[in-house]
């Protein structure tokens, strides 16, 4: 049996984790080995009792066969750190995972990917630069990664799919558990037209320090990761302590100062991340992967939503619910002829749709 096999037997070990794996690989250059060693052998090579007698008991071909049939009767690809299909960048970090196991286009773990990541709960701003820089980036060239929660997260991975390059998502969960459940639409499309990863096995339950982990890896497989929004506590401010630890580049997109969302945003800022403030600055950092007639179309679709301050301060009240013009003739400064011609640049822009009834949504 081959030493990715075993790999993926170890992998498949309740109880057995990375520095477990990494010690027995280390104790054992031929890892075949371990499927015929007594509980006593084991142990006189450092292993601790509990995980030698799991070894001793449990492992062994049929076990790892069954894995494998399980996996194969999902249609869910497994790649280990041994195989060609891995993708290269992820192996640079300091604790690559072991074993992957995918849905979807492996291919596009390969090409150059971007990191969005953000508060689960953004203001309309944050949504709509989420989505809208997801796109570009896309169209590009480029695979946006990302974690599947809710928030900035969810609309990069929609916006990326509008795109050519798609979206890559990497769970906190093992792979066939949709988390959160309002997702499972977005985890489905993923499915068909990007990738879902995780490094977690089938029946592995959920606990606290699993997304935190998962972060590494959407670090890890980004040339760079853009930080949207992000409170001063929020969980994405882990992903970009992952990329700085690694060497990746951080983004930053500033949101008003007096925005709870963008406090870990700004602190980044002075802590040395980039200022961005539109796509092109972070296409610039790349421009030597990709063409520059690209780098201009991406730059068309991003002019197409240059907003005024008026503009802009309509756009945040919008939403994926109609928006009748009455709500906003409550809710604002403007005239009704004021707000009419905001309301109709903001649909020449394809910015917003106007509905029956004098309603808008989000285009």
């Amino acid at each position: 049996m081959d030493n990715r096999l075993i790999l993926i037997g170890l992998h498949e070990l309740e109880g057995v984790g990375w520095k477990t794996i990494l010690h027995l690989l280390n104790r054992f250059p031929e890892p075949e080995r371990l499927l015929t060693l007594s509980t006593a052998e084991l142990t006189a090579k450092g292993i601790r009792a509990s995980v030698a007698a799991q070894i001793a008991t449990q492992f062994n071909r049929s076990f790892i066969e069954e894995k494998l049939h399980l996996y194969r009767k999902q249609s869910i690809q497994i790649i280990t750190i041994l195989d060609d299909d891995y993708p290269p960048i992820l192996k640079e970090i300091a604790q690559p995972p072991w074993v992957l196991y995918v849905k979807g286009k492996l291919s596009l773990l390969k090409g150059p990917i971007l990191g969005i990541v953000g508060t689960r709960t953004p203001t309309l701003y944050g949504k709509r630069i989420a989505e809208e820089w997801a796109d570009a980036l896309s169209r590009t060239g480029f695979s946006i990664v990302s974690g599947l929660a809710r928030g900035i997260d969810s609309k990069a991975h929609i916006g990326a799919l509008k795109g050519k390059s798609k979206t890559v998502a990497v769970l906190g969960c093992a792979i066939n558990h949709i988390y959160p459940r309002e997702n499972a639409l977005l985890y489905k499309r993923i499915e068909q037209e990007g990738v879902i990863i995780s490094e977690y096995p089938i029946g592995t339950g959920m606990r606290p320090g699993m997304f935190p982990q998962r972060n590494r890896i959407i670090a890890g497989l980004s040339l760079g990761v853009t930080v949207v929004e992000a409170a001063a506590d929020s969980g994405s401010l882990i992903t970009v302590d992952f990329a700085l630890e690694e060497s990746r580049d951080v983004f930053a997109v500033p949101g008003p100062i007096d925005s709870k969302q963008s406090v870990g945003v700004h602190k980044l800022l002075k802590d040395g991340a980039k200022l961005v403030t539109q796509v092109e600055e972070i296409l610039e950092e790349y421009k030597h992967i990709i063409r520059m007639e690209e780098l201009g179309a991406s730059k068309k679709q991003s002019q197409l939503f240059t907003l005024t301050v008026e503009e802009d301060e309509i756009f945040r009240k919008m939403s994926n619910q109609p928006v009748s013009i009455d709500s906003l003739l409550e809710d604002g400064q403007f005239t009704f002829g004021h707000l009419h011609a905001v309301l109709l640049s903001l649909v020449m822009k394809k910015a917003i749709k106007q509905l029956p009834g004098s309603t808008y949504i989000l285009a």
